[in-house]
């Protein structure tokens, strides 16, 4: 984590990790591609400025900033950054969706794998574990934050409004939640499948302060997230609203359902990674 941001560096370290990516799931023609690529930014954000964490990884994580990852199957960009941030050997990306791998298509915590703290990927759950760590914090005096990703998609879900719930009525002022709004999910787009509105509103209604921001431009996500850390403390949980492009940085993928869960071919993969510039080594 650094005050002072190297944009040119985590914009090298978010192109590598799209590499990742589509490299990953090309290898086992599996995966979700278009979310993780989608997400990069916050990612690099995250574990290159500002989360305080250690790769050498606890699981309690006391004296930490904790990461829940609700949306669990965007796994490709958290492995990918997790392995860049040297939580594993990023060879290890070679192994994702294989078989007695530890890299399973949605993270679980039974396969040991350093950074990861719940099984994710039932969509809905993520922000109801994120309180708790976070009224846990609270309990224990520990003054880190807790940090969640969903989707938008994920918003149909009625867990998710339960909580909405009860984190301002109990004051759990130590979160802070994103929302990936790329406006797709994997039957279409959001607002054909069910419209979730006007979603700024209806989470302020429930007692949250809101933030919305754009999520594909790593000096944009890096503002926000400071500001929304500045955030914290009053009373209120925050929310942000991440405003993204499926599959960014892979020009078909880009803005299309399709790629939510379907992986490149060889021909595919090619025209990908000509568009991603190597730089700072595949694995």
């Amino acid at each position: 984590m650094s005050n002072q941001p190297d944009f040119v560096q985590l914009r090298k370290l978010a192109t590598q990790i799209r590499r990742d990516i589509v490299r990953m799931v090309h290898a086992c023609q599996s995966g979700h591609p278009g979310g993780s690529l989608g997400c990069t930014e916050y990612f690099v954000a995250l574990y290159f400025h500002l989360l305080k964490h250690n790769p050498k990884f606890n699981m309690d994580g006391q004296g930490e900033d904790l990461f829940f990852l609700s949306n669990g199957h965007i796994s490709p960009v958290w492995y990918a950054t997790l392995a860049r941030s040297g939580y594993f050997d990023v060879k290890e990306l070679a192994t994702f969706r294989q078989i007695n791998s530890r890299l399973q298509g949605h993270p679980a915590t039974h396969e040991h794998l350093p950074g990861i703290r719940i099984a994710s990927g039932s969509l809905g759950q993520g922000l109801s574990v994120a309180i708790g760590a976070a009224q846990t914090k609270k309990l224990n005096k520990d003054n880190q934050l807790v940090f969640v990703l969903m989707g938008d998609g994920e918003q149909q879900e009625g867990q998710v409004w339960e909580a909405a719930m009860y984190a301002p009525h109990n004051k759990v002022d130590n979160l802070i939640a994103t929302i990936d709004y790329n406006g797709q999910q994997i039957d279409g787009p959001v607002d054909k499948i069910l419209s979730l509105l006007d979603l700024k509103a209806k989470w302020e209604s429930f007692g949250w302060i809101v933030n919305e921001f754009e999520g594909n431009k790593i000096e944009e996500v890096i503002k926000a997230l400071d500001h929304t850390k500045s955030l914290t403390g009053k009373g209120k949980p925050v929310m942000n609203l991440m405003k993204t492009v499926m599959g960014f940085g892979v020009d078909y993928m880009m803005g299309s359902h399709k790629w939510h869960g379907v992986a490149p071919n060889d021909e595919e993969l090619k025209k990908a990674l000509d568009q991603l510039e190597e730089t700072i080594g595949d694995y």
